[in-house]
């Protein structure tokens, strides 16, 4: 089963607005979703970018989001534990720090992938705050209902 999943700041495949990347404000961008299935219990979302030099880099990692929640507002703290959504956790992206940091690839490298990628769980995630994108896949397997993806762009 797929999720849809969308921003009002960036449609798919278009660039991701400067107001959210490292060259600005570097706020993680409003998201929304729909066609959660019945059975699901918990949503987790990472945002990577594998056009990086080095591979696959990590922006964000989120979640533990209730179920009910329909969207992510904009410019998330940068906290371990949320109180917006309630109950919300985020993990370590590739800089080792928490929270969403946005795109920033290197001048002259040209233009890169960032994928919202959503999941729908069966099962509530056993992980504490700080996970790795590494940590989250793993405690997710075998539990997901459905997934989508938001891929924006960006270059400098």
């Amino acid at each position: 089963m797929k999720l849809t999943v969308r921003s009002p700041a960036f449609k798919a495949g278009e660039p991701i607005p400067k107001t959210h990347t490292g060259e600005a404000e570097d706020l993680s961008p409003e998201l929304t979703w729909s066609e959660v299935p019945s059975g699901a219990e918990e949503l987790a979302l990472y945002v990577d970018d594998p056009d990086a030099p080095g591979g696959d880099w990590v922006h964000w990692v989120i979640y533990k989001i209730p179920v009910t929640t329909k969207k992510l507002k904009a410019g998330i703290a940068r906290e371990a534990r949320l109180n917006d959504p309630i109950g919300t956790l985020q993990g370590k992206n590739s800089w080792g720090t928490t929270g969403y940091r946005g795109p920033m690839p290197p001048p002259g490298h040209g233009v890169h992938h960032y994928r919202f990628k959503l999941y729908a769980l069966n099962a509530p995630l056993t992980l504490s705050a700080g996970a790795t994108k590494a940590q989250l896949l793993s405690a997710m397997r075998g539990h997901i209902l459905a997934d989508g993806e938001l891929v924006g762009t960006y270059a400098r």
